[in-house]
């Protein structure tokens, strides 16, 4: 089975190596005819690629070949290319491998170095001395904000201390900057991590959300409605939709700030079996999406082929 990846997400692989037997990967386009599989990187397809043809049909470049199977993927959020809500657009794709829980693979953020054991190992840690005087730390600097996000944060910033290594309110700099390491080291000296997400959108969890539990730091969330589904446990994260304004959330940020014990509540669950759904989302991430997609089709291709 050939597999093209027609478009690679932003211009980076997809991870290559990971393949199973009798399945090969390339990213010559020059091959699309001979491809059993094509993946197709949905923020990627723009007008050139997209022609209204009637008001209920679109057509796409390239054209699909009778029997060929596309694989729609994206791990950003609808809310920022609405075209991946269109029916008249997904029906041209026979598969989907997005952030969506309910995709056919579901490719999400919650392993942070793609190591189930390293994950489970740093949830597990006792959280690092908070060594920092401002109990909150930002990293946010995309423009990219269809969730208000960067009003709230300004607004939130007039009533607790926030220390910013992000563009966005920018009042810090990295002693040091080894890229990921470092950010995590960083955030692991904080009470609050803000994890702000861009868009609020079910199952639209990222990397911010993951970084502070692996860290050790409490995440401050405003993001996914259903981010319940991709908490390691009870009481273990700050959800600033819950509170009527930023003022209030500072408010209740600075009682915790003072307030050790009650803190410290905050990572109880590290002491506890971790949730069994977390569990499933993790162990399931451990496996690269492009081997749970071959074997996917090719579970599908031996069925037809057993009746």
């Amino acid at each position: 089975m050939l597999i093209l990846i027609f478009d690679a997400h932003w211009g980076h692989p997809l991870g290559q190596e990971d393949t199973i037997e009798g399945v090969e990967i390339t990213t010559d386009r020059s091959r699309f005819a001979e491809a059993d599989v094509v993946i197709c990187h949905l923020p990627e397809w723009k007008e050139d690629r997209i022609t209204a043809i009637r008001p209920w049909s679109w057509e796409l470049k390239p054209k699909k070949r009778p029997g060929q199977i596309w694989v729609g993927c994206s791990l950003e959020c609808e809310d920022h290319y609405p075209v991946m809500r269109d029916a008249r657009f997904m029906q041209h794709f026979d598969l989907t491998m997005t952030y969506r829980l309910d995709s056919d693979i579901p490719t999400t953020y919650a392993i942070p170095f793609g190591s189930v054991a390293n994950m489970l190992s740093a949830l597990r840690r006792p959280p690092p001395p908070k060594t920092e005087d401002a109990p909150l730390v930002s990293f946010i600097s995309s423009d990219v904000d269809r969730n208000d996000r960067r009003a709230y944060l300004y607004e939130l910033s007039r009533y607790i201390a926030i220390d910013s290594y992000g563009k966005f309110l920018n009042n810090r700099r990295l002693p040091t900057d080894r890229g990921r390491e470092s950010k995590l080291d960083v955030i692991g000296a904080y009470r609050f991590t803000i994890a702000f997400e861009n868009a609020r959108s079910n199952d639209y969890v990222t990397e911010k959300l993951f970084d502070a539990f692996w860290a050790g730091s409490v995440p401050v969330y405003f993001g996914a409605p259903n981010v319940e589904k991709f908490v390691p446990g009870s009481n273990c994260y700050i959800d600033a939709s819950r509170f009527a304004d930023p003022k209030d959330l500072a408010e209740h940020l600075k009682r915790l700030a003072s307030d050790e014990a009650a803190y410290q509540r905050l990572f109880a669950w590290k002491q506890r079996p971790l949730r069994s759904h977390f569990l499933t989302l993790i162990e399931r991430e451990a496996r690269p999406p492009l081997t749970r997609l071959s074997e996917l089709i090719l579970g599908r291709l031996g069925d037809c082929a057993a009746l």
